[in-house]
């Protein structure tokens, strides 16, 4: 048994390991990751394996942590490009270090910008999003079959492709997933993934530095571009420029982008209208909430990779109706579920779901969110979501806003300024003079009454 390994690898798998325990804290790292061990480093191949005592811990760190090990791994040996993680041995000792390859002296952190003819840098796709690992249904059914035909590297009806929907539904898992395919198509492939954040980050670094070339060729040069969340650069001009330009260079060349975000194009605020002209040009496709046939799917998909663990019929159905937020959250409530059963030794049953997740059930009784209330505001009076967040005083639109005001304020826990901000910055007292003004509107107004009235059962249904 090694406890602390030597080498380059070792070092930093102790520097990691600290790290982790100050970031995550002393209990959740001794519960999950204290008993991991480093068994394995590749550094042709830039591959660091890790085993954990029991094949349930190493799920439940391949769920939760695998990505975050990668990063502290990169940010400690920039050649290395994926993490393993596997079960080690069945007594939860900590098995000795297997270093297959001499280990390089460490290399410079950030990759250079590929050149013609120069090693392109990978990129970080999660190993578990895949087209294989997707549950598809109604809510998604367009969006993975766009996904798919993009991915698969034909000719192409539509570029660039735009998908939408709230967070946790399945949009970054599809990005992944098209990334792997078309890596697996063509192993030359020039593949880019990147945030609209990092975009960001990047190109204002490239500015300061005096080198925005290396930053336009890397991007421009790839044979599929990926931005996630492109909401993030609304208000940011100069990035919106460059993003522009960059959008037109993949897609007059024949090369494939693929942006996603949390609302459609046309609902999008802050953004120019060249980029949104150009997002709705390709093909629009959105990823709307699970419905209860889907979550039922993404369970049992879920429970495949975990034979070792018995989960009743009347167990997955209860999961399944009572978590109807987005797929993330059902997933992540499933593993609590199986962690503590493990740990505790007792049996699944409903009695132990509800002691487990009573801080999930209860905030998912009555959790509406101001997004919601948007959307079906908007859906009832026929106008755009983004009219609710613009400055347009029109009666037509000023009373919609007003009362999907009044609703964020008797449905959700939100504050007034967290209201008045997702209503276009609004201050806290347009808040206050919208729900009084309803209020007052209800008692005189049969006809208002009875729209409201209809809101709050959808709503609340």
């Amino acid at each position: 048994m090694i406890e602390g390994p030597t080498g380059a690898a070792g070092q930093a798998w102790d520097s990691i390991r600290a790290g982790l325990r100050r970031d995550l804290g002393a209990r959740t790292f001794d519960t999950w990751l204290k008993a991991a061990a480093l068994t394995g480093f590749d550094a042709e191949e830039g591959g660091v394996t890790l085993a954990l005592p029991t094949p349930f811990m190493a799920s439940w760190v391949e769920t939760h942590y695998r990505e975050r090990l990668l990063h502290a791994w990169r940010a400690h040996l920039p050649l290395v490009r994926h993490v393993r993680i596997e079960a080690g041995l069945a007594d939860g000792t900590r098995p000795a270090l297997f270093i297959p390859a001499a280990e390089p002296a460490p290399e410079p952190a950030e990759p250079e910008p590929a050149e013609p003819g120069t090693a392109f840098p990978e990129p970080v796709l999660e190993a578990r999003y895949t087209f294989e690992a997707f549950v598809v249904g109604k809510a998604n059914e367009v969006a993975y079959n766009a996904a798919r035909t993009l991915a698969e590297g034909g000719q192409l009806g539509f570029n660039p492709l735009f998908l939408h929907g709230a967070t946790g539904l399945g949009k970054t898992h599809l990005m992944h997933a098209i990334g792997h395919e078309f890596r697996r198509r063509s192993a030359k492939a020039r593949i880019v993934y990147m945030s609209a954040e990092k975009f960001m980050f990047e190109f204002v670094a490239a500015m300061r530095a005096k080198d925005t070339y290396s930053f336009k060729q890397r991007l421009r040069s790839a044979d599929l571009l990926m931005i996630d969340d492109v909401q993030f650069i609304a208000g940011k001009d100069s990035t919106q420029e460059e993003f522009f330009h960059t959008m037109n260079e993949i897609i007059a060349s024949g090369k494939r982008l693929v942006i996603t975000a949390d609302r459609s194009p046309q609902d999008l605020e802050g953004i120019e209208s060249r980029i949104l002209s150009r997002l709705s040009w390709g093909l629009v496709a959105d990823v709307n909430m699970a419905d209860f046939e889907l979550r039922l799917n993404i369970i049992a998909k879920k429970l495949e990779g975990l034979p070792h663990v018995h989960v009743p019929d009347e167990v997955v159905l209860f999961l399944a109706k009572r978590i109807a937020s987005n797929v993330r959250e059902l997933e992540g409530a499933l593993n609590r579920v199986v962690a503590y059963a493990a740990l505790s030794n007792r049996p699944i049953d409903i009695a132990f779901v509800e002691e487990t997740l009573t801080d999930v059930l209860r905030a998912h009784q009555r959790r509406i969110t101001i997004d919601e209330i948007q959307r079906k505001v908007s859906d009832h009076y026929r106008i755009r979501q983004a009219e609710m967040m613009s400055a347009r005083r029109a009666r037509e639109v000023a009373r919609p806003r007003q009362i999907a005001m009044y609703l964020a304020k008797q449905l959700t826990p939100r504050s007034l300024p967290e209201i008045g901000r997702r209503f276009g910055g609004r201050d806290h007292t347009t808040v206050i003079h919208a729900v009084r003004q309803i209020e007052k509107l209800r008692k005189a107004d049969a006809e208002l009454d009875a729209d409201v009235r209809l809101l709050l059962r959808q709503l609340e249904a």
